[in-house]
This record gives structure tokens, C-alpha cells and sequence, in this order.
């Protein structure tokens, strides 16, 4: 069911260089004379500082200095520049909160920065870090979301009374109080979705150092180098040519590693300041201190339905946990709050969102960024209807979805759809799930004493929203081709999708298209990775680029060969005159191009730039099977079905590899993961001890099916798939699981379904 236009031989290009150890992360480059760093960081959630005394640090061997926030003030640094407002539907404004690099006055979460120790060793600064003495005065905590709304909870700004980030809505309340008073049957649930850490395999790194050229110089683990250029030439009152951002390979991001965050921006300022090249790279459990999380919000949904089972309105609010600290990377629960409509056609829908702040640290863009919430709302409250009225929960899914010849498609709620076939995903879903011999396999289960569920989730997401992505292609002498993408590949096998599609495109050998990325100074402006916009937008942007490398090529070719530019045919990497044998290939045309360069042309390159005017709506059907052992609580996934529409497939293998990711993602936080705190704020899932990552053997074989419908959005009909397999899976994952422990009288079960929290549930269910 894959499309035609898909390309599937041979390997990745990069992995041969990452599987044998010859990748370039961040923390493998070396500068001679590098100093190392190691942070002082808040042990309370809640207090201020007082005093900060670093003499003992300083005194000893290898510290070269300890800077403070004070450091910082006195150079008139002082604050993360990420001025932000965020409309609420109401025409007010919420706007962000200041974010100091290092803590001056107040600590917030446990471990944020006060203090950076700088030395000749990491062990010197490490140990340097633990001498130096910091007053604090504990202050209250509140770390629950809905405990910090009460009158009496501890504030953590002056200026945000009740611990208010912000409020957004949107949507007629009205119309949807009004069908759910009239509606035959709603069904209510409120859930949890749980606070979750990207945790890449590559932690986060930074090393900052003078160029050749006399440039600072920024080599960091980071998924938009153009994004980090931009914000430091701000806050350092550079140009932005004035400073290189170098970023090679990347062990992963997830939408951690994106914006300008506190340490990396330190470490360059360190360097400026030292005139010496400055290296810091986060150790495992220092991650999970000073990495961004994700997710933790109360879900509240209401869906009304009529007496044959059709949605007549959806009302949905979210309680969100934002941390303590609140930027335009604290927004994901709204920006995508859109996708609580589903693939149906409800007629009334409306939401809002309450952004609330805690002691905790921020919460920001995680893989789906907020999709996979939209998508968990509505498809969870569907599974419960559907058990309420004893309506089979494929069946009632069927009756509402938005039929393929009503596209495009306006929901009642903020979103027009431009294509879709979401009846074909369910029945192909389905199909390969064997959902109609279900109730067999659960006879079965239960003979074993075992409990069996199946659950199903639809995902639609908005993805490649906003921004625009930029490429080059600069033909050389020897017959190759250098492209150089605005996008950056953080894991995902750009360098070989993109490459092909170059040597697809020219037809030239694989091995003639060079890939070079993540250098500022190799293209003037690029998106970076983020938002499944690699393909929409750079791949895009990168076939623009073609056509204009082969227009300008066509001009160049007509005056060696001394024909009209309309004259010249392009194939297989040969320029010729239409009906003769006078030709030149791309690489000889290229060294005339350079040998004789004029004004305003000095090679033979091509540019591309493209901005999606809408976005696109990846979508599809997951089907999530699993087991139950009650004596213990254990789940185990024993099947999973992934059907998706991601438009036009330009390489089946790596659509593949993102699915199976996502699901993986998806399935870990709704079995295993949740970042938890004690009663005073302290982390208590600080490594992977105690915070549990999925492993190959809790994973089951995950089917994957493409069937997409091209959209008409971008030149190349591709609607994105980075976070399709999350959005999808979170949802069909819990569903299973709560579908198993419905026999036992439990309604629902808040993620993640640990084996204690199963067997807890059971217990006391009998």
C-alpha cells in the first residue's frame, strides 16, 4: 500500500560512520587548552539565595573561576532573551517570564543553575563545584498543578497572582453546554498525562571556542543551528555573520535540544569572557536535572452523543504543569489543542487551556508536542462511550468519521483539513490487527487466567505549521554536487533521503552528492529540525533548489554550446542540444563556470526557499494489543498495527524507522515512564534506576502500513512523519490496557501502567 513514488535500496549512508564509532558528537571534538565546566546547582525547589561564596573553590588546583549571576548582571546579561506573548482568546495577553542564566536572588526547581565552575579538568571542576557554599533560605513549595490554584498555595511570581501562566480558550462554550445539556448520553473522564524527559542518547554538549578567523566559534549537540546563531548574536549584540554555529552529528533531540537554554548559551559567554575555549557536556543525571521536560497535564473531556452513537459536542480542558518558568517553548499544549477534534465530525467543540506554574522544571516541546495530548482527549473519551453504551469501540469510531469525498474538511474547531481517507486506515487497521478474531484470543487469555485488551486510537496532527527552510546545491568540477539543507538531521537519515533525492533528481551516482549541514557558515538561513517539517518544507525547499541549479545550468550550457537556453535537455547529469549530439555534463559545465566567473556568478549553484502557506495533517489508525498477568500487574504488548497517511513516501525503510520510534516513544510513556518528585520537591527518578525506558523486549513486532493521500500542500504531496508514530500511540496503548481491566470493573487507569500500578488497580477493583 506504499506509494510508487517511494524509494527503498540500499543503506543508510550515515550509518556505517555512526554503527563503528566514526561520528562527530559534539563532545568528541577537542580544543587544545579547553577548560572544563561543572554547574552549581539549587538542591531546593523554593528559596533565595543569600550569599555565594567561592573561595574554597577557587583555592583549589586547575580552578581558573567560579561566575555567578552577579558575573553575568555586571556585563549586563541577565536574562534568556525569549520575549513572548500568547493570545488567550479573550484579547489578553500572557506574556513570558524572565529566566535568569544563573540564579541571583531565587531558585525555583531543583537544579537550576547559581554557579559555574570553570578549570583546567572536569575533575577539578567537579570537585571545586561541591566547595562552593551557597545561603539559601527555604521558601514553600507546591509542586501539584491544582494545589497551586488554592488561595493559600505559595507563588512563585509576585506578578502572576494564583500561579497563572495563562489562560487560552477558544471555541463556542455556549453552543457546546447547550448540545451536551441536549444530548442523549455524555460520557465524562478526567486523566493524567504524565511528566516525561526526552532522554536522548546523546546528552546535551557545548564547546565554545575562537576561530581562525577570530570568530567565536559554538560546537553544540542542537537540532537548529541557524535558531541558536540568531538568539546569541542577539544576546552577545553580534551580527549574525559575526559568529559560527557548528553542529555535527546529533544522538537525538526530540525537541529538547531547541531555543537557546541556559547552559549552552553560558559556556559561549565563558569563553568570550576567558578567551579561552570552554567545554561542558551534561552527565546522565545531570540531564535529568537541567533538561527541559514534557507533558504533565490533567485532562477533562465531556463528549455528548445522540441515540444512534454520533458526537454532538466535545468540550475538553486541560490543566497543564508548566514548571516554573514560562517561554514560547511552554506552549505546545495549545498550539496544537486544535487536534482535539479528531478525525470526526463533531458539530460543536470547544476547549481551554490553563498553563499553571509549579516548582518544577519547565515544561516544553516533546516528540508531538502537544499532538499526542489532542489525540490521547479525544480518543480516550471515545473508548469510554463506547463501554458506557455497549457500542463496539470501532464501530462507534466508524459511525462519526469524516468521510474522503467531504475533503477538504472545516471541523467546528480551528482546523481545515485538506485531505484524508480516515475510513480506509480504520478498515485496513483492523484487517491487519485481526480485530474480528479479538474476542477468541481473549477466550483464550482468560482460560490462562490472563486478561487480554485491544485498543484503537486515530491520530490527525498539524504538522510543518509554520516557518520556512532554505537549501543549496553547488555543482563542482569532478561531477559532484554539494547540498547543503536548511534542515537539520538529528537521527533520522537525512543525509540519505536527501541525497537521493538529489541523485535521483541528476542522475548522478550516489556517491557524486555530498551532504553538508549544521554549519552557519555553508548557508545564510535554515529551519532546522522540529515539527515534522523536514520534508515538507526542507525537503521542498531542496527541489527548488534543483530546478534552479538545472535553469541556471540550461543558461550556462546554451553559451558553451552556443544554442537558445530552451533548446537545452537535462538527463542523467548531461546537458544537450535538443535533436544533436553537442552536449557538456554538469561537472564540466561547472569547472567553464568557474574558470570564467562573472559578475554575480562565481559557480554553478542552485538555491531553494520554501514556505508552507498551510499545514499538513499526517494522520492515521494504531491498533495496540495486550496481555495482562493480574497475579503481578504486568503488561505485556503483544501486537501493534500502525496504518498512516504521511502523503507521499520518498523511503519506505525511514517512514518505517520513524513509525516504529514514535510508537516506541508513545508505548514507553503509557507502560513504564514518569518523572516524579518527593513531598519537598526532590527528584526522585533521577537515572535510569528509577525512571524506566523501554527495552527491545518490551516492545512487540510493530506492523506498519503507508497509505497515504498526497497533499496538495508542497511540491513533493508529503505531510510529515517525525511524531506520527507518538501522536498515535500513547492513546492506542492506554486503551488496550484499560480495555483489558474493564472485565474487573475498572473504568480507567492513569498512565503509566506500571505493573504496581495495574495490580494496585485490581486489588482494589475486587
Amino acid at each position: 500500500m506504499n506509494t510508487p513514488h517511494q524509494e527503498t535500496s540500499g543503506a543508510r549512508r550515515e550509518d556505517d560512520r555512526l554503527v563503528t564509532g566514526r561520528g562527530q558528537y559534539a563532545d568528541d571534538i577537542r580544543q587544545a587548552g579547553a577548560l572544563r565546566v561543572a554547574f552549581v546547582r539549587s538542591p531546593y525547589p523554593s528559596a533565595m539565595v543569600r550569599a555565594i561564596d567561592a573561595s574554597a573553590a577557587l583555592a583549589l588546583p586547575g580552578v581558573v573561576a567560579v561566575l555567578t549571576g552577579a558575573d553575568m548582571a555586571a556585563e549586563g546579561f541577565v536574562d534568556c532573551p525569549v520575549p513572548f506573548k500568547l493570545p488567550q482568546g479573550d484579547g489578553s495577553f500572557a506574556v513570558e517570564t524572565p529566566r535568569p542564566f544563573l540564579v541571583r536572588d531565587r531558585v525555583r526547581f531543583v537544579g537550576e543553575p547559581v554557579a559555574m565552575v570553570i578549570a583546567e579538568t572536569e575533575s577539578a571542576a567537579l570537585d571545586a563545584a561541591e566547595l562552593v557554599s551557597v545561603d539559601y533560605d527555604e521558601l514553600p513549595v507546591v509542586l501539584d498543578p491544582l494545589a497551586a490554584r488554592a488561595d493559600n498555595a505559595p507563588q512563585l511570581w509576585d506578578d502572576r497572582p494564583g500561579n497563572l501562566a495563562y489562560h487560552w480558550r477558544a471555541g463556542d462554550m455556549a453552543k457546546v453546554d447547550a448540545a451536551l445539556a441536549a444530548s442523549h448520553h455524555v460520557t465524562r473522564l478526567t486523566s493524567q498525562i504524565s511528566r516525561v524527559s526526552a532522554m536522548p542518547m546523546e546528552p546535551r554538549s557545548a564547546l565554545a571556542y575562537q576561530g581562525e578567523d577570530g570568530r567565536p566559534v559554538l560546537r553544540v549537540s542542537h537540532q537548529s543551528p541557524h535558531q541558536m546563531r540568531g538568539e546569541l548574536a542577539k544576546l552577545f549584540g553580534l551580527a549574525p555573520d559575526a559568529l559560527r554555529v557548528l553542529v555535527g552529528d546529533v544522538g537525538g533531540s526530540f525537541g529538547m535540544k531547541f531555543g537557546a537554554q541556559r547552559e549552552e548559551v553560558l559556556v559561549f559567554w565563558a569563553a568570550l569572557r576567558l578567551a579561552r575555549p570552554v567545554h561542558w557536556t551534561a552527565q546522565r543525571s545531570e540531564s535529568f536535572l537541567c533538561d527541559e521536560q514534557a507533558r504533565d497535564l490533567r485532562v477533562t473531556a465531556e463528549l455528548g452523543l445522540d441515540a444512534d452513537g454520533r458526537f454532538t459536542a466535545l468540550r475538553v480542558r486541560y490543566d497543564v504543569n508548566v514548571g516554573a518558568y514560562m517561554c514560547f517553548r511552554s506552549t505546545p499544549p495549545v498550539s496544537n489543542f486544535g487536534g482535539i477534534s479528531g478525525v470526526y465530525t463533531t458539530p460543536a467543540v470547544a476547549g481551554e487551556v490553563v498553563g499553571i506554574f509549579t516548582h518544577t522544571q519547565a515544561t516544553a516541546a516533546y516528540r508531538g508536542a502537544g499532538r499526542p495530548d489532542a489525540t490521547y482527549a479525544i480518543e480516550r473519551v471515545i473508548d469510554v462511550a463506547a463501554a458506557e453504551l455497549g457500542i463496539d469501540a470501532a464501530d462507534l469510531r466508524r459511525r462519526n468519521l469524516i468521510p474522503a469525498q467531504a475533503m477538504p474538511y472545516r471541523t467546528s474547531f480551528l482546523l481545515e483539513y485538506d485531505c484524508g481517507d480516515f475510513e480506509r486506515n480504520l478498515d485496513t487497521a483492523l484487517e491487519l490487527a485481526r480485530y474480528d478474531g479479538f474476542a477468541q484470543r481473549r477466550e483464550e487469555a482468560r482460560q490462562r487466567g490472563m486478561l487480554r485488551g485491544i485498543g484503537i486510537a486515530m491520530p490527525i496532527e498539524m504538522a510543518a505549521a509554520a516557518g520556512t527552510d532554505w537549501a543549496t546545491l553547488r555543482a563542482h568540477p569532478d561531477g559532484s554536487v554539494t547540498l547543503t539543507p536548511g534542515s537539520m538531521s538529528v537521527g533520522q537519515g537525512h543525509e540519505t533521503s536527501f541525497s537521493r533525492m538529489v541523485a535521483q533528481r541528476l542522475g548522478l551516482p550516489l556517491d557524486k552528492v555530498h551532504y553538508a549541514q549544521g554549519d552557519t557558515d555553508l548557508l545564510a538561513n535554515g529551519r532546522g529540525n522540529g515539527g515534522s517539517s523536514a520534508l515538507v518544507q526542507g525537503g521542498s525547499a531542496i527541489a527548488q533548489g534543483m530546478d534552479d541549479l538545472i535553469d541556471k545550468a540550461r543558461q550556462a550550457a546554451a553559451e558553451q554550446l552556443e544554442a537558445a537556453p530552451q533548446d537545452i535537455e537535462f538527463a542523467n547529469g548531461i546537458l544537450r542540444v535538443a535533436g544533436t549530439d553537442h552536449q557538456i555534463s554538469l561537472g564540466e559545465l561547472a569547472a567553464a563556470v568557474e574558470a570564467n566567473p562573472r559578475e554575480g556568478r562565481v559557480a554553478l549553484a542552485g538555491t531553494g526557499q520554501f514556505t508552507a502557506a498551510r499545514p499538513t495533517f499526517p494522520n492515521g489508525c494504531h491498533v495496540c494489543e495486550v496481555e495482562i498477568d493480574p497475579a503481578t500487574g504486568l503488561v505485556t504488548p503483544v501486537g501493534y498495527v500502525a496504518v498512516e497517511d504521511v502523503g507521499v513516501v520518498m523511503n519506505a525503510a525511514l517512514v518505517e524507522g520513524q513509525i516504529v520510534g514514535g510508537v516506541v516513544q508513545g508505548m514507553g510513556q503509557a507502560l513504564l515512564e514518569a518523572i516524579a518528585h518527593d513531598e519537598t520537591g526532590q527528584l526522585v527518578t533521577g537515572s535510569f534506576m528509577d525512571y524506566a525506558m523501554p527495552r527491545a523486549d518490551d516492545i512487540p513486532d510493530i506492523v506498519c502500513v503507508n497509505q497515504g493521500v498526497p497533499t496538495k500542500l508542497n511540491p513533493l504531496g508529503v505531510k510529515g512523519v517525525g511524531e506520527s508514530g507518538t501522536v498515535g500511540a500513547m492513546a492506542a496503548t492506554l486503551n488496550a490496557v484499560c480495555h483489558a481491566l474493564q472485565p474487573a470493573g475498572i473504568r480507567h487507569l492513569d498512565m503509566p501502567a506500571t505493573p504496581l500500578r495495574v495490580w494496585e488497580a485490581l486489588q482494589r477493583a475486587s
